[in-house]
């Protein structure tokens, strides 16, 4: 039997970035996940970078890493945490990873000496990527980022326009969001934005079937008629996209508007009645908790939030799981070496973190972290970096190796507790050459991460070239840190933790990649489950 022709979803973006197609992409598979089909997701990113890891974080918030090793944009996150989509390299792809694969072709003579031009290489290229990426799914929901209007979507853009007389019309749909902002002077909402977008799209050969429009409340039948009217797009089929309170709410608020059921009609697919039952719990469980905890992120790109967006959440999934709100508190590590009032206020959190991160820049305040959590009793977690800053700090101030330090900060130091990795030793370019991706770790028993996980073994997602240097572990372990996590082979540390602390735990991977709101990783539960065991017992001190 042939394989089934998928369907083809495209969303798009108009009059301003940051507008949640990640987020709208994610919750349209998650309604069509609920309506039993099979969904595939996929992100076009304009930008030239080959893929973001070699990006800071200030410019394009968190790099998201999949099983296979893939450093991919954070929409992708949304993607896993949404749906039960197992994502990897061909699930994210860039201008830049699209021009490398023409201009290889091109050395290779494979156009046969002819002129290479975007169109038709270029776009050929994008479309045969889209393709791969439905390959066994029923529906392939594709984000195009940018806005319309930006020179450097226009090759993607021309190639979704093209796919539409390849595959066909009744397989293709187009979803254009955008804004309608409400202008509180005026006392109105305001669909002039909207009309230009949809015009400057349909200006390059597409008609949107379906209009999502981003407001800060619902708008009225009259808005949509008007929008209707000026888009030549029926009222039928423009949708709106309120604020909520909660992300988890957005598949509920677009059900309730009617948007899967068209996209169904419109597609010509016949499925069942969703069920969003688990949607509505997650939402109930995020919104109304019955008690809290405080907890500081200890980071030096918490300025820009997105930085640790599947940290954040992470974080908000264990809450939920404890029935607790947890509210975070971001601190700048530089600011932390300099600020005697932070390092007070750091003393009165339930539990710290210190996440991910590269350079030596807050290396100093994220090492006065640790040391408040330890001394202090306070349950500390670890990521990445964390780990590897825990180790540091233990080395300086309970092993008495005042020069305990990082190769990555100090290439020459007498005592590298932590060191470049043997296989980056003569590694010379930086985009994805990191050990990067899913690797297994055996866990020791009766260790609070084998508690955790409930297994012996485990798989986490990796993205790092340090590692716990192999010489000072059993100094380590002498003076109380154990490590209880290692690769297979025993070769590298995966997880350390000090038994006599409440709950001190770092790891050298990032679970965070891996957490989701039906399904809370079983690290981040029970380090949030230990900041309210402290705060509870505070509270019966106080009193």
């Amino acid at each position: 039997m042939p394989p089934r022709q998928p369907k083809f979803v495209f969303i798009t973006g108009g009059v301003v970035s940051a507008l949640g197609k990640g987020l709208t992409a994610a919750s349209l598979g998650a309604l069509l996940e609920s309506r039993g089909l099979r969904v595939a997701m996929l992100k076009l990113d304009p930008y030239i970078n080959v893929d973001p890891g070699t990006m800071s974080p200030f410019q394009h918030g968190e790099v998201y890493v999949t099983d296979d090793g893939a450093e991919t944009d954070l929409d992708l996150g949304h993607y896993e945490r949404f749906t039960q989509a197992r994502l990897s390299q061909r699930n994210n792809c860039t201008s830049g990873r699209i021009y490398q694969r023409v201009i290889d072709k091109e050395r290779r003579g494979d156009y046969l000496g002819g002129t290479v031009q975007v169109i038709p290489h270029v776009t050929d290229e994008i479309k045969r990527v889209v393709k791969d990426a439905a390959v066994d799914t029923d529906v392939l929901l594709c984000e195009i980022g940018g806005t319309v209007g930006d020179i450097e979507s226009l090759p993607f853009l021309e190639a979704i326009r093209q796919l539409k007389y390849e595959v066909g019309r009744d397989d293709t749909m187009y979803l254009h969001l955008t804004l309608v902002p409400y202008i509180k002077t005026a006392g109105e909402v305001k669909t002039k934005p909207t009309q230009h977008s949809v015009k400057g799209l349909r200006e390059i050969g597409i008609t949107p079937d379906v209009l999502l429009c981003r407001c800060e409340k619902p708008i009225e039948r009259s808005v949509k008629e008007k929008i209707a009217l000026f888009s030549s797009v029926g009222v039928d089929c423009v949708f709106a996209a309120p604020d909520v309170a909660c992300i988890y709410q957005l598949p509920i608020e677009l059900h309730r508007e009617g948007l899967d059921e068209k996209m169904i009609e419109i597609l010509g697919i016949w499925s069942r009645t969703p069920n969003l039952q688990q949607w509505h719990t997650v939402v109930e469980q995020a919104t109304h908790p019955s008690r809290f905890t405080r907890i500081a992120v200890v980071g030096k790109y918490v300025d820009h939030v997105d930085s640790y967006k599947s940290l954040h959440e992470a974080l908000t999934h264990a809450g939920m799981v404890n029935d607790a709100r947890v509210n975070l508190q971001y601190v700048d590590s530089e600011a932390l070496e300099k600020d005697p009032g932070l390092l007070a206020a750091l003393r009165e959190v339930d539990g710290i973190l210190v996440p991910g991160g590269f350079g030596e820049r807050g290396a100093a305040g994220k090492l006065l972290a640790v040391q408040i959590a330890r001394e202090q009793k306070i349950p500390y977690f670890g990521i990445c970096l964390g780990l590897q800053m825990a180790v540091i700090e233990y080395c300086r101030n309970v092993l008495q190796l005042p020069q305990a330090n990082s190769q990555e900060f100090a290439p020459d130091s007498d005592d590298p507790v932590v060191a470049l990795m043997a296989d980056q030793q003569a590694v010379a370019d930086k985009g994805g050459t990191m050990r990067l991706g899913a690797y297994p770790c055996v866990l020791q028993p009766e260790s609070r991460a084998q508690a955790a996980y409930g297994r012996m073994e485990i798989s986490e997602r990796h993205r790092h070239r340090f590692e716990v240097n192999n010489a000072y572990r059993a100094r380590l372990e002498e003076a109380g840190m154990r490590v209880v996590g290692t690769s297979p082979d025993g070769s590298l540390v995966e997880i350390c933790e000090i038994p006599d602390h409440p709950w001190f735990l770092g790891c050298q991977f990032h679970p965070e990649f891996k957490s989701k709101p039906f399904s809370p990783h079983p690290l981040f539960r029970d380090f949030v489950a230990a900041a309210l065991q402290r705060r509870q017992a505070h509270a019966v001190h106080a009193a």
